[in-house]
C-alpha cells in the first residue's frame, strides 16, 4: 500500500500538492472556527439579544455601502480605518456587542479584533445586513450629513 501511495504521488504531483494545500486550508479553517472567542448570531438571535441585553451595534461597512440604511443606533466605523478607531469602542468593552457589515465576512476580522482587545461578550451577525434584510427586520434610514446651504446671490448687470 505505500508503495501505491508513494507512486502515485510520482504521477500526479500536482494532485497531491493541491490535496495537501485543500486539507490544510480545511484544518486551518475549522482550527480558527473553534478557537474564536465570539459567536456567530442569526437576525433572530440578534433581535432576541437586543431586547435582552441593549448591545452596542457596530456597522464596519465602507461609507459607500452604507446607503441603503443601517441598524438603528449602529455605531458606523468602516472596516478600513477600524484599526485607527478601535479605540472608540473601548468605553463599551463590559457590554454585549454585535458587528455586522454586508454579507458577515468583514465583521467576523472586527470580531476578533475587539475580543483581542478584551472584550468578551462579541457577536457576529451571520449573513450581515443582507440576512437582515431577507428576514424582513427593519433599517433605520440612513442619516445624511448636514450641508451648510450657502446662496450666491447673482449681482444684476445693466
Amino acid at each position: 500500500m505505500p508503495e501505491q501511495i508513494f507512486e502515485f504521488s510520482n504521477n500526479h504531483p500536482i494532485l497531491v500538492l493541491s490535496f495537501v494545500a485543500l486539507l490544510g486550508l480545511i484544518l486551518f479553517t475549522e482550527f480558527r472556527r473553534l478557537t474564536q472567542k465570539f459567536s456567530n448570531v442569526t437576525p433572530t438571535s440578534a433581535i432576541n439579544l437586543i431586547n435582552d441585553e441593549d448591545p452596542v451595534l457596530i456597522d464596519v461597512r465602507e461609507q459607500s455601502e452604507v446607503g441603503d440604511g443601517t441598524l438603528n443606533n449602529a455605531i458606523h466605523i468602516p472596516l478600513s480605518s477600524f484599526a485607527k478607531r478601535a479605540g472608540e469602542l473601548d468605553q463599551y468593552r463590559d457590554k454585549s456587542v454585535i458587528v455586522y457589515c454586508r454579507s458577515g465576512n468583514r465583521s467576523g476580522s472586527v470580531c476578533r479584533t475587539l475580543t483581542g482587545r478584551g472584550f468578551e461578550k462579541v457577536y457576529n451577525l451571520a449573513g450581515g445586513i443582507m440576512a437582515w434584510q431577507d428576514a424582513h427586520l427593519p433599517i433605520a434610514a440612513r442619516k445624511k450629513p448636514s450641508k451648510s446651504k450657502t446662496k450666491s446671490k447673482k449681482k444684476k448687470n445693466g
